[in-house]
């Protein structure tokens, strides 16, 4: 099969590796790709937001299967085009990816089907929304509605980090994420992701993960797109997976399909566990990133034969074929970031690196020039391993870290602390 992958990142570079080490896999395409996916796959310039761009390219390239690897061309409907133009495709509808692209849609959804999660309040107002805050005092978390690349969530610990919010997402530093924002009560408990393919019919569950959101150690700072994460997550046990799975997963996708919207993809639920209850906190409609190096890490090859029977409705037929091992990811990213950080800088190091089915160094924001590699992004680097144990994949994970030559890079020494 010629194969299509939309996207640039960390997530991409991981998933291009999985689906490479598939037999099926003739050609491998990513759109637009990066420096370390280009060493693996053919990268190609594509709008991958236009649909009508993306469905051109794919017949002209004799494509036979698209994986779409970011949330934004699945809210821009990317995943229908290809589907009318009879593309097979791994990805919900743009009607199905408001499951992640608008807050308060999931809201309706989990009220439809019952599912467990957290009392909330929409605004459209700033003052309206100021009012509830007094009113229900702080900790809070105010959300923008729409897609902010992972950053729209605020936990507020005290009332005026809440109504600064307000003001700033009111104020458009979230574009147009921020029009509507939702109001939650503040969950406690321990975090955790659970990623599940469905084909708008069946569901199979494909793996737990847990990462570290904050950018300082000992989960302190502010809020990233994600700093590093591990799989198996130990506190999603068999027993609570099975409750998510069927008091909210199972509920949401018979919801979808009811309406005529049935989804197809993977969905990725974050859960907020306390007592043995698990919660919704948000669905994700794409592969989490950096948890899905983590799971890559550990599926492989199978990942693709498991995308391809999600596309094509036959989930029912599939099951997964865990190791019993465990995988780490460490997130090495620009310094400065999640605020404004240096672009182009000189990465050196990652040629003396081991690469193979424990030790992967995934590029999240690179692009090359002249024989180098050049930092390109906030999170830059991707450094995962596997070992039969989270210790062992940890202590790989790091030795490789300190292989790696980037003085104005910076990195968490922690992940993975809860578990640990």
């Amino acid at each position: 099969m010629n194969i299509l992958i939309l996207g640039s990142g960390g997530r991409e570079h991981s998933l291009a590796w999985a689906v490479m080490q598939n037999p099926k896999c003739d050609r491998l395409i990513v759109a637009p790709g990066n420096a370390g996916i280009a060493q693996i796959a053919d990268c190609a310039a594509l709008d991958i937001e236009n649909g009508g761009a993306v469905v051109s390219f794919a017949e002209e390239n004799a494509i036979d299967f698209v994986i779409v690897g970011p949330e934004a061309p699945l809210a821009a409907g990317v995943a229908d085009r290809l589907r009318e133009a009879g593309v097979l495709v791994f990805g919900p509808s743009a009607e199905a990816a408001r499951l992640e692209a608008s807050k308060s849609f999931t809201k309706e959804i989990c009220d439809a089907s019952g599912a467990p999660t957290a009392a909330y309040a929409r605004f459209t107002e700033a003052e309206p929304a100021k009012a509830y805050i007094r009113e229900q005092g702080a900790p809070i978390v105010v959300k923008a509605d729409g897609l902010a690349a992972g950053k729209g969530v605020i936990v507020a610990m005290d009332e005026q980090t809440a109504l600064d919010a307000i003001d700033d997402m009111f104020g458009g530093a979230f574009g147009g994420a921020g029009a509507e924002v939702v109001i939650e009560e503040f969950m406690e408990g321990e975090e955790a992701s659970l990623f599940v393919l469905c084909d708008g019919e069946d569901i199979l569950s494909i793996g737990t993960a847990q990462d570290h959101k904050r950018v300082g150690e000992g989960d302190t700072g502010l809020n990233t797109g994600g700093m590093g994460a591990y799989s198996p997550a130990p506190v999603l046990s068999a027993e609570i997976e099975a409750k998510a799975m069927d008091q909210i997963v199972r509920p949401t996708i018979a919801e979808m399909k009811r309406r005529g919207t049935p989804f197809q993809g993977v969905l990725y639920a974050g859960l907020m566990i306390k007592d043995g209850h698990p919660k919704l906190v948000e669905y994700n409609v794409r592969f989490g990133d950096p948890e899905c190096q983590v799971l890559m890490m550990r599926l492989g090859a199978q990942v693709m034969d498991l995308m391809q029977a999600a596309a094509e409705g036959r989930l029912s037929e599939t099951q997964v074929n865990w190791a019993d091992d465990h995988a780490m990811t460490i997130v090495m990213a620009a310094n400065g970031y999640p605020g404004s950080y240096e672009k182009g800088t000189v990465i050196n190091g990652l040629d003396a690196l081991p690469e193979d089915s424990s030790n992967m160094v995934f590029h999240a924001g690179t692009k090359s020039a002249e024989g180098q590699i050049l930092a390109s992004g906030g999170r830059v680097l991707n450094v995962t391993a596997r070992g039969d144990t989270l210790q062992e994949a940890r202590d790989r994970a790091y030795a490789m870290v300190d292989g790696v030559d980037w003085p104005q890079g910076f990195f968490r020494r922690d992940i993975g602390w809860r578990a640990l």
